[in-house]
């Protein structure tokens, strides 16, 4: 008797509050080919980010908020984007993972074990560089597995077409190298767990 695994669940996060930002689109591309892989995914982009700034004293949630820390407790990969500001993450982004202390006392605590792609988005690419660093050092530090490839879009150059058609054939490899690591790193662990 075998049994059935689940497809894994890829949750995106990240972008600015702007809809079709750029690091929205490059969620949506990497979410669409970790799709074609077999992947379910989830993007948690602008205004769906719009949330309290996060105090574990105060145990209620928002809607968004709650969606947020349950989608982060059943996905099996992360795909985390965010805007250069000032050398590090954006403020939106950092909150939105600040709500992983919610999973503090999880069976999984955090992101432990699962595949985390990172992805930086400045007008230039020093600014992108530093904020892959800091994205990296969060994975790190939620006990996740950042994927040996990271995305980093210097967003002063033409990346997407209107449509949200990734259009830079490097930004392109980049963005389709991470969906493909963290769908089969995801799908491999559920793979040795079912073993």
């Amino acid at each position: 008797m075998s049994v059935r695994i689940r497809s894994p669940l890829v949750l995106g996060i990240g972008g600015t509050l702007r809809a079709q930002s750029t690091g929205q689109k490059a969620l949506a591309h990497v979410l669409q080919r970790a799709s074609e892989l077999g992947a379910r995914t989830e993007l948690l982009s602008g205004e769906a980010l719009s949330l309290p700034l996060y105090a574990p004293e105060i145990p209620e949630r928002s809607k968004a908020a709650g969606r947020l820390v349950s989608l982060m407790r059943e996905c099996d990969a992360v795909v985390i984007c965010s805007p250069a500001y000032h050398g590090s993450v954006s403020g939106l982004v950092k909150n939105a993972l600040d709500y992983t202390e919610d999973m503090n006392r999880d069976e999984r605590v955090y992101f432990d074990g699962l595949p985390i792609g990172c992805i930086a988005c400045g007008a230039g690419w020093q600014a992108a560089g530093q904020t892959l660093a800091a994205l990296r050092s969060i994975a790190h530090a939620l006990r996740g597995w950042p994927t040996p490839m990271g995305g980093m879009i210097n967003s002063s150059l033409p990346v997407f077409d209107v449509e949200g058609k990734c259009v830079d054939v490097s930004i392109r490899f980049q963005l389709d190298t991470i969906a493909a690591q963290v769908t089969e790193f995801a799908m491999s662990r559920q793979n040795m767990q079912a073993a």
